[in-house]
This record gives structure tokens, C-alpha cells and sequence, in this order.
């Protein structure tokens, strides 16, 4: 298991630094762009890329690479939403990816505005949706890129800090440890676990603000037996655009 991980180590290591870096960034660049985010791995090529630091300089370097790129794809999942939305939505590959996971998208930014953003990052499919959705609503660049940009730096620096970390401890106890690998790779197993769960309970917390209205509201039945209309009233401050209580309504004194 070590002579296996020494070579994959080093050859990535033999990679040049710069171009690494850039290699890492381009990644995670089109794995947050619309779409090609279902097929380009980022994370993977991202935690690659981490096992070859060197020195805090290089994992600094990395890291804000991987920034950068992060928020450009975003940003460029945005762009084109605001421009090309529908025609992106309606084009063979909008087709493909499905209906209701576009419709799911746009109910999740309507319910939670701002939010939605940020936890999106950490969410499959919706990561590549929800820059697109942002663009094609009403939501400003200046509103959305205020809630990704946390969401893009503790992303940024979990993988790139696990591999780095990783891999070091690895160069340092494989020479006394002959089974040093099997650590290793236990490491990153437990990190992927870890970011699976996360993934998990993130969807499973937010099901509700991207179920349908009819499937997440039930109307209550009387003392007759007769069902009861539901009045629906927006909850104050969700989704993007939501204006001010009034506090003369009579709805929220009840």
C-alpha cells in the first residue's frame, strides 16, 4: 500500500506548482458552472491537488485558487442566467436534467431567499442549479455574492486542509509505519463519509422549503368532517425580495 501511494503522491507532486494550482482552480471553476457541475468533479481534483502542498505558502495559494475559481463559476452560472436563462432552461440539456429538479431550484430560492445560496453550495445538483435560478430571478449580483462567498471559503479550505493534512502525516509515518497507507486512506474515507452525512442532513432539513405547496401544506379538517380552505401567509422575510410585515394587518394579530 505505501509503494502505491509514494508513487501516486509523487506524481502528483511532479506536477508544477503554478500549474497545479491553476489545474485546481480551472476545476472547481466549471464543476460551480451551470450544469457542467453534474459531470466535472471538482472536489475530487481539489483534493487531489491538496495532497501535493508543500509549505504554507502553496496551501494558501490553493486554497484562494480555489476561491477564486469557485466564485467565478458562480458568478458565470449567474451571468448566464440572467441573459440566457430560458433559453438554457429550455435547451436539450435543461430538458435532460428534469422539471421538477429546476422547479425544486426556483422553490427553494422563492422560500429562502438569501439562505438558499449559501446552503446550496454544499447540496448535489442544486449547486449547479441555484446560480442560474439566482440569475433569472430578481435577486441582485451584490445579494448573491455576499451569501456565496462564505459558502466558497469553508468549502475552499475543508478539502484543501483535510488533503494537505493527510498526505503530510502520511510522508511522515510511512517511513516508520508500514501500514501508514491504510491510514491514509481511512482518513479520507472518513472525511468523504463525513461530507456525505453533512450532505444528507442538509437535504433532509431543507426537503421542506423545496416539497410543493400541496405535498408540504395539508389542510385541516373541521369538527364536521368538512375540510377548511388553508390561508396561506408568507412567512416574514422569505425569499429574495420579500417586502417589509406590515403591522397594521390584522392576519398577525391572530
Amino acid at each position: 500500500m505505501n509503494e502505491l501511494l509514494d508513487w501516486i503522491l509523487e506524481t502528483v507532486q511532479s506536477v508544477d506548482p503554478v500549474a497545479r494550482t491553476l489545474l485546481a482552480g480551472l476545476g472547481i471553476m466549471l464543476e460551480t458552472s451551470v450544469l457542467i457541475g453534474l459531470v466535472v468533479p471538482g472536489d475530487t481534483i481539489v483534493l487531489v491537488a491538496s495532497t501535493a502542498v508543500d509549505g504554507v505558502g502553496e496551501y494558501l495559494a490553493l486554497a484562494f485558487a480555489v476561491i477564486a475559481g469557485a466564485l467565478v463559476g458562480e458568478s458565470i452560472g449567474f451571468g448566464l442566467g440572467r441573459w440566457f436563462g430560458p433559453h438554457i432552461l429550455h435547451s436539450r440539456l435543461g430538458r435532460k436534467l428534469g422539471e421538477e429538479n429546476w422547479a425544486r431550484a426556483q422553490r427553494y430560492l422563492d422560500r429562502r431567499g438569501g439562505p438558499a445560496v449559501f446552503i446550496s453550495r454544499f447540496l448535489p445538483v442544486l449547486h449547479s442549479l441555484i446560480p442560474l435560478t439566482v440569475g433569472m430571478s430578481t435577486m441582485r449580483y451584490r445579494k448573491f455574492i455576499a451569501w456565496t462567498v462564505p459558502a466558497c471559503v469553508i468549502w475552499a479550505f475543508s478539502y484543501v486542509t483535510v488533503g494537505s493534512l493527510a498526505a503530510g502525516s502520511y510522508r511522515q509515518l510511512s517511513r516508520d509505519l508500514h501500514w501508514a497507507g491504510y491510514l491514509f486512506v481511512a482518513v479520507i474515507v472518513l472525511f468523504l463519509v463525513v461530507v456525505w452525512g453533512v450532505k444528507k442532513v442538509l437535504v433532509r432539513s431543507e426537503a421542506k422549503h423545496m416539497a410543493k405547496i400541496e405535498e408540504s401544506v395539508v389542510p385541516p379538517v373541521g369538527p364536521d368532517g368538512v375540510v377548511r380552505p388553508v390561508e396561506i401567509i408568507p412567512v416574514d422575510g422569505e425569499g429574495p425580495d420579500a417586502e417589509a410585515p406590515d403591522p397594521t394587518d390584522p392576519r398577525r394579530n391572530r
